[in-house]
């Protein structure tokens, strides 16, 4: 390896997520060198709340590193190695929206499945390719890791509009995932475990786990997830969001319907959508919870360690799952070969899906980006589902692409979550008036009703 230290951007720097990423980044220099670090976000006012914090955090911990938030693309994207993006076009406001409008018609309000995910996907596919561009202009030689929102909808824009760009889709969920089966079966950390797993992003399976010395972990965890889900063992989970504590547990009923694989846990809204729907509050979605709870909780201690001039005493925590994006960045950077779960156009790893769909499957991390592995067949019932979600995603970038309220409402439509037609479009109709200041608008020329 050589003694090169990498200029690093993130692009989103007012996320709630950023402290935690910057704290994961400094607890990884000997492995991952850093020589500058950038901010860059739209929304000035609450990107400064962050980066005044982050700027205290990086004098007291690494002053050789030369920090930057800007408001400015050129400042932001000349001279970096690797764009973190993780951006919410339209922020909290809209996801509310996106949420309280789906449940007002009794459909699944959630950040990235159902309407509330297309509505989402049609945000933030403009503002992900703004990045790039600005990436590729003014440093052609980075590679983004993005991880914004709705990844699915976002890596199939990407791949079918910036086909040549260095971009890789991933997205920390699984991870999450397997540091839970981690904790169940007793294992210190995830990278002991290998694995195999094929569909799209949030809406896949695991087929295989095994150690290092390859015996087979999937029967115990799959006893266990039986009973439990993904819940932690001795009460592990009582510090944890009730919402995500319920989706945990609700692993187990989305796991009964295959027990043969492991379930991604965001396949509950599909397979159980009634059940999410009961279990929902309209007027107080995840979106609020989050308001009330995590983003208060950052904010306010941005601004703690703004007011005291130091963090020596501050919450804030290494995000763990971050990990996976350094890992994910000295692969590309020294040439590793990892074996990591990225999002990648399928060309054959799911022998049945079709070629140029966007699966998130384990791939080979190097310098040229990923390699995906070969995963074998889905199975009909998984083959089924996937294949009805990705043209989903597909009429999505077409609908965007086309200006086409036809094809939106066929994206809706089609999507399992969504009753029938009629609901979609009455959806459809709400979510055109509140995205009018961030979706294409649509032509309605094609409708005969």
């Amino acid at each position: 390896m050589n003694n090169k230290k990498f200029s690093v951007l993130i692009a989103g720097g007012g996320s709630t997520y950023t402290p935690g990423i910057v704290l994961t980044l400094l607890d990884h220099l000997d492995r991952f060198p850093i020589r500058k670090l950038k901010f860059y976000d739209n929304d000035e006012n609450r990107q400064n709340i962050v980066a005044d914090a982050c700027a205290i955090l990086l004098k007291e911990r690494a002053p050789e590193i030369e920090f930057i938030a800007t408001t400015d693309p050129k400042t932001a994207f000349t001279d970096v190695d690797f764009v973190m993006a993780q951006i919410r076009v339209g922020k909290y406001e809209m996801r509310e929206k996106d949420e309280k409008i789906s449940l007002k018609h009794g459909v699944v309000g959630q950040e990235t499945t159902g309407p509330g995910g297309i509505a989402y996907g049609l945000r933030s596919i403009g503002g992900v390719l703004g990045l790039i561009d600005y990436m590729e202009k003014y440093s052609p030689n980075a590679w983004m890791l993005n991880y914004s929102n709705p990844a699915a909808i976002v890596a199939e824009a990407t791949n079918r509009l910036r086909p040549n760009a260095k971009i890789i889709n991933i997205c920390d969920m699984p991870i999450g995932i397997m540091d839970r089966m981690a904790a169940i079966l007793g294992l210190d950390s995830v990278k002991e475990m290998d694995f195999r797993y094929y569909g799209l992003n949030h809406f896949g399976w695991w087929t295989d786990i095994r150690d290092q010395e390859g015996n087979n972990l999937l029967p115990k965890l799959q006893e266990y997830v039986a009973k439990n889900g993904y819940l932690l063992p001795n009460n592990g989970d009582q510090d944890t969001e009730a919402s995500w504590k319920s989706t945990f547990e609700k692993a187990r009923d989305v796991y009964a319907l295959d027990p043969k694989t492991l379930p991604n846990t965001y396949l509950k809204y599909y397979l159980y959508p009634q059940y999410v729907v009961k279990h929902a509050d309209p007027n107080y979605t995840r979106t609020n919870e989050v308001q009330d709870g995590r983003e208060k909780m950052v904010f306010g201690e941005c601004r703690k360690i703004s007011e005291l001039q130091t963090a020596k005493d501050s919450h804030f925590k290494s995000d763990e799952h971050s990990t996976y994006i350094i890992d994910l960045c000295r692969a590309i950077a020294y040439n590793t070969h990892e074996r990591m779960l990225v999002m990648t156009p399928n060309n054959g790893a799911v022998e049945n899906l079709e070629v140029d769909a966007m699966v998130e499957v384990p791939c080979l991390i190097g310098a040229n980006g990923p390699e995906p592995l070969a995963m074998g067949q889905a199975d009909r019932f998984q083959k089924g589902l996937i294949e009805e979600q990705n043209h989903v995603e597909k009429l999505v970038v077409d609908a965007w692409v086309e200006h086409s309220y036809v094809k939106l409402w066929q994206a809706m439509s089609l999507c399992k979550i969504v009753p029938d037609a009629g609901v979609a479009r009455e959806i459809l109709d709400e979510m055109i008036e509140a995205n009018k200041d961030f979706w294409p608008e649509l032509k309605m020329d094609t409708i005969r009703i």
